[in-house]
């Protein structure tokens, strides 16, 4: 005679709150842009590939300048630099990174996004970060905007790797130009490879 199984409801239940926990404590609860893309280093970058030629650390104002203060119809609501570069993120993380600098920006308009820079040793940890972006998690958002109608970049840059991230207000409303408003704050490594010529 075959014998029944039988799983309490209370059983059930408790598995279920499990398994959601387990999701949000992994991270696969947080917001992705719902495009993205991601770019290596390149051969542009080969005077910063490694932080020993390029060892001086970033500095806030270095990065954020009185001239970066607005970006089009966007104004800077907060900067700061991190304690922890794994801070900015989720799901993925950032080895061997020293410094993770990140401003937010919002419009009158509603559109908002954010811009935030790694340190990190080399160019083939920057190009793993970039590539953990893509598939295994994302940077933390910092400040609301809908995921959904979101657009994001990620570019390694020699030891660096920048990630603009915008949003929309609005259906139908695209963040393209925000995103590259955005995704000119990293022209600031422009002055690092200068620096090092």
């Amino acid at each position: 005679m075959a014998r029944r199984l039988t799983v309490p409801l209370a059983a059930v239940a408790g598995l279920a709150v499990l398994a959601a926990g387990a999701w949000l404590w992994l991270g696969r609860g947080e917001p992705r842009p719902a495009a993205f893309s991601g770019e290596p280093t390149s051969a542009l970058y080969a005077l910063i590939d490694s932080r020993q030629a390029d060892a001086a650390p970033l500095r806030l104002d270095e990065v954020f300048t009185p001239a970066t203060r607005t970006l089009g119809t966007l104004s800077r609501a907060s900067a700061e630099q991190l304690d922890d570069c794994d801070d900015a993120l989720w799901g993925a993380s950032a080895t061997g990174c020293t410094q993770a600098l990140r401003a937010t920006y919002t419009s009158a308009s509603g559109d908002a996004g954010q811009f935030v820079i790694f340190n990190l040793p080399d160019g083939r940890a920057a190009d793993a970060l970039v590539a953990a972006l893509a598939k295994d998690g994302f940077v933390r958002q910092a400040v609301p905007f809908e995921a959904s109608r979101s657009r994001a970049a990620a570019r390694a840059l020699g030891h660096y790797v920048t990630v603009a991230w915008a949003g929309a207000s609005g259906p139908g409303a695209d963040p393209v130009k925000t995103l590259v408003a955005l995704d000119g704050l990293g022209h600031v490594v422009q002055s690092r490879v200068l620096a090092a010529t």
